[in-house]
């Protein structure tokens, strides 16, 4: 069986340049932007670390940078969830985990909430 080029997908390289966001800077701003933007409440502490609850109170997040507690377990981000019909949840992120990974997920936590 003979396949037409033009009807194979294409293939797709970003430039090396583009690759930028698949390593932390560190920086919580992807994450902390959407919670704004989502209405949550966000408070930081004065050792720097955030928390953020939604507004309906079954999510926490928080970006631990100076918790002893969350760097020994190797977890700068923590996310808390419990759920109106099931069993409470922590999905925590490690140093090295983009921040903008952490607001993907986040996003589609919120996405499938909303549902």
């Amino acid at each position: 069986m003979n396949t037409s080029a033009t009807l194979l997908p294409a293939v797709v390289r970003p430039a090396v340049e583009d690759h930028h966001w698949l390593s932390s800077d560190h920086c919580a701003s992807p994450v902390l932007d959407l919670l704004a933007g989502l209405g949550w409440v966000i408070v930081d502490t004065p050792e720097a670390n955030v928390h953020a609850t939604s507004p309906d109170g079954r999510v926490y997040v928080g970006w631990l940078p100076e918790d002893a507690t969350a760097w020994k377990h190797g977890i700068v981000w923590q996310v808390r969830v419990q759920p109106a019909d099931g069993d409470a949840w922590v999905q925590g992120f490690g140093l090295h985990t983009p921040s903008e990974a952490v607001a993907g997920f986040l996003a589609a936590l919120v996405a499938h909430s909303s549902r």
